[in-house]
């Protein structure tokens, strides 16, 4: 990770045309290569947040800059060179008759030429194996398999930051790790990813990063061992740390230095003070 700043937010607000304030004075600050998950209950400000990264929505108050545009003046456009954005709902994005245009389609609206685009495209399919799928229009296509082309489509650009709303929606066990391993692969590529979630196991398996939102704030932000371990906020969040990080907070005095967030974790803390099992 580095220091520049590729998202910075100040007093961010943001009211809909039927009076809702979904977003109330949002400070916040997100530095190039972060793995950050945004969390928090339905109707607590997560997706107007992440539309505002992107450009889709303009601040009523306060402002936001994005790769350093100011999203009151950039266009859409502009953002989406730098900033790609995967819908919660797969379908409120794809447009074109096969998947193969649909990849194509973002980069040839960006000016890449013709080789360009087959190059992108043909790697992007293959992230996902999804070659097989390249002449099938993408509705004729399972709801997992959409949200992959979905994603596909908006890496075809070759966005610097990712935002992705409920990036496993539809996706059983499998498919939803292959999915986050594929975002790490690219965050360990330097991109910045931030992702939208109710899933907390994830949260904790791929985040570095976590900010709670309620009620159009942020009420906590800091790292998924900090933010896991404080359980009056997430509790007022609505929200509920992985099982595993449940337990352990039952024996505080055993995790002061680090709150375990997988299984893992927890068995590398607890079998040295155990000692070795008797031999039978």
């Amino acid at each position: 990770m580095s220091d520049e700043v590729v998202v910075k937010a100040k007093n961010l607000t943001h009211v809909y045309s039927n009076g809702v304030v979904a977003l109330k004075n949002v400070n916040l600050e997100i530095r190039k290569g972060e793995f950050i998950a945004i969390i928090g209950h339905n109707g607590s400000g997560k997706t107007t947040l992440a539309k505002h990264i992107n450009g889709l929505l303009k601040p009523t108050a306060g402002e936001i800059f994005v790769h350093g545009m100011d999203t009151r003046k950039a266009t859409v456009s502009e953002i989406a060179r730098k900033v790609g954005y995967v819908f919660q709902n797969p379908d409120h994005q794809i447009c074109m008759r096969t998947v193969w245009e649909e990849l194509a389609f973002g980069p040839r609206n960006l000016g890449f030429s013709e080789e360009e685009v087959n190059k992108t495209v043909k790697e992007t399919l293959a992230l996902f194996n999804l070659e097989k799928y390249s002449d099938v229009h993408p509705f004729l296509l399972g709801k997992a398999d959409r949200l992959r082309i979905a994603l596909c489509s908006v890496l075809t650009m070759r966005p610097e930051t990712l935002v992705v709303d409920e990036p496993t929606t539809g996706q059983d066990m499998r498919q939803s790790y292959e999915v986050m391993e594929t975002l790490k692969k690219l965050n360990g590529e330097g991109k910045t990813i931030i992702f939208i979630t109710h899933n907390m196991r994830l949260v904790a398996e791929y985040a570095r990063r976590a900010v709670i939102m309620s009620d159009g704030g942020i009420l906590l932000d800091g790292s998924v061992e900090e933010v896991f371990s404080n359980t009056e906020v997430i509790a007022r969040a609505q929200l509920k740390p992985p099982q595993i990080t449940l337990l352990a907070s039952r024996f505080k005095q055993l995790f002061y230095d680090k709150t375990p967030l997988t299984v893992n974790d927890f068995c590398s803390k607890i079998e040295p003070l155990l000692g070795k099992p008797s031999q039978r």
